[in-house]
């Protein structure tokens, strides 16, 4: 994940600690992931949301933010998912297509993203997409093909009370394999990882390296 989620809100350098009070109740009248946890989203009701296990603020974040409007592979607007990969690898391959598709969007491969590695161990059945044959189409490259056809997966899945899917990753097909928990409670025993930080420096691949 983003590692701008590991450190403390901005405002907090602009004023006294004396007014952190102030601070925490503009963050949740206005914080997607508060908001969510005391009301629910479009697709996602408030008692999903989980407490009292350590860092349940950073999985509840995965399932209150999603892009307003367009697809993830197995989520879209009004609910999130927390995705995950069995190697770290497999994670760079991911986020790093991503931001590179955006980059490619504004024509401009300059940019710093650190992200945090999070290992988790995931609770209960998952849907498994290895060696399915043939290959299911919400496993398409192309987001616009397979992200529809990912989505209507996801929703059966939780339908049919599975917890998330498996998959071999489409950004790092030699070897890597995805997952996606669909309910927070799938996601247990949260523990922070080093903090890796990916360059575009104009080109469209990025380098990774350790940050400090």
């Amino acid at each position: 994940m983003s590692s701008a989620r590991l450190r403390d809100a901005v405002l907090l350098r602009l004023v006294d600690r004396a007014l952190a009070d102030d601070l925490a109740e503009i963050e949740g009248a206005t914080s997607a992931r508060l908001l969510a946890r005391r009301d629910g989203a479009a697709r996602i009701d408030r008692d999903e949301f989980i407490a009292g296990v350590p860092h349940a603020a950073f999985i509840n974040a995965a399932f209150a933010y999603w892009r307003p409007q367009a697809l993830n592979r197995f989520n879209g607007p009004g609910r999130g998912a927390w995705y995950a990969a069995l190697a770290t690898g497999t994670c760079i391959a991911e986020v790093a297509y991503h931001m590179t598709r955006e980059l490619t969007a504004v024509a401009d491969f300059h940019a710093v993203v650190e992200y945090a590695e999070m290992f988790a161990s995931m609770a209960g059945s998952f849907v498994d997409l290895r060696g399915v044959t043939p290959r299911p189409d919400c496993l398409d490259p192309d987001p616009a093909r397979g992200y529809p056809a990912g989505n209507a997966l996801a929703d059966a899945t939780r339908a049919a009370g599975h917890n998330g899917i498996v998959w071999p990753s489409v950004r790092d097909p030699a070897a890597g394999t995805c997952l996606v928990a669909l309910w927070p409670a799938a996601v247990q025993s949260v523990a922070q990882g080093q903090v890796l930080r990916l360059v575009w420096d104009g080109a469209p691949t990025p380098a990774v390296e350790a940050a400090g």
